[in-house]
């Protein structure tokens, strides 16, 4: 009879999630949020200065910096996905979170990441347009083009992991509710169901392997396509410049794939890995790319930092032959 009660009462009680900070680092949290709120007021307001330059200056109105600004939207969207939850934890010890809660935050988080994806794979294919073809270029990035593809990319986000909250909702959650870190993922969530998860486990696998996975082997081909091109440039120094034009491109896929691949990798095996890794590895994958894209797009770009500072004249963009990536 105590075990049917207790049975029940855990059905009850796990209506919600507990969401965790750091591990182990519960007394030091207020501290702990210092950085992190630093982390989100560089990502909100670096995201939404390049979105500002680039929508009042009209000699940004071009392919390479319309792509800009749909990657700064989407670091924008995954910041203030996680930002109430993770200061809610580290500021007022705010642990609890809805099962419906729960699910919509993964749904903008994961959604949002796949759109990263596919704008990264855009901007893949904008800098092998630009080097391959640089007379054609504009010609062939219309913003028309640039707009079915912005909106491709949404699309393709939002459909693939539409499903994923509804699949999760048809579990039952009667197992331990605390979640190892301060915002929900698709895979954590899945372990805390004690009902068979194999139909949301697959669909999960399918849906990375449609997207990210695909998405960062076609940007890989596109590279390899921009060094064949390169290598075929007479002059040294034109090979150079054309190949420094990706490097803030570069930078941004390596920002966004590699912590993707390490907390992959630390999920798969995270019973032989410390929770403290885990969790940082979290951190990393959703704080660390929108915060460093801002810095290194404006770093990279003189046009940017002229726009910013003191407006730049139409004549300023043409010095570069294959843009300022």
């Amino acid at each position: 009879m105590s075990g049917v009660n207790d049975t029940k009462f855990n059905s009850a009680v796990f209506a919600v999630f507990l969401l965790t900070g750091i591990p182990g680092q519960e007394d030091v949290h207020l501290w702990i949020s210092i950085p992190f709120f630093l982390m989100y007021v560089i990502s909100v307001l670096g995201n939404s200065v390049i979105l500002f330059i680039i929508k009042t200056d009209p000699s940004l109105h071009e392919p390479m910096y319309i792509f800009l600004s749909m990657l700064a939207v989407t670091d924008l969207g995954l910041s203030i996905s996680t930002m109430p939850t993770t200061l809610g934890i580290f500021l007022f010890n705010a642990r609890e979170i809805s099962l419906d809660a729960c699910f919509a935050q993964l749904f903008f988080i994961h959604s949002l990441s796949y759109i990263e994806s596919s704008v990264l794979l855009l901007m893949a294919l904008d800098r092998f347009i630009a080097i391959s073809n640089p007379l054609r270029y504009t010609s062939i990035l219309t913003l028309l083009r640039i707009a079915k593809m912005g909106l491709a990319c949404v699309l393709r986000g939002v459909a693939v992991v539409f499903p994923l909250p509804f699949l999760l909702k048809r579990s039952q959650y009667c197992q331990a509710n605390v979640l190892s870190r301060s915002y929900c993922l698709n895979q954590e969530v899945m372990k805390m169901a004690c009902s068979d998860i194999r139909v949301s486990s697959i669909y999960g696998f399918f849906v990375t392997v449609s997207t990210a996975m695909l998405d960062s082997l076609l940007i890989l081909l596109s590279y390899i396509m921009i060094l064949k091109t390169v290598l075929r440039i007479a002059s040294h120094a034109e090979c150079v410049r054309a190949l420094s034009t990706c490097v803030s491109h570069l930078c941004a896929v390596l920002l966004f794939y590699t912590p993707g691949i390490g907390l992959s990798i630390v999920q798969r095996f995270g019973n032989s890995s410390s929770p403290l890794l885990q969790s940082l590895m979290g951190y990393v994958y959703l704080l660390v790319p929108p915060m460093m894209n801002p810095i290194v797009y404006s770093l990279k770009s003189k046009h940017l930092r002229v726009s910013s500072s003191a407006g730049s004249s139409p004549g300023h963009m043409r010095d570069e032959k294959h843009g300022p990536w």
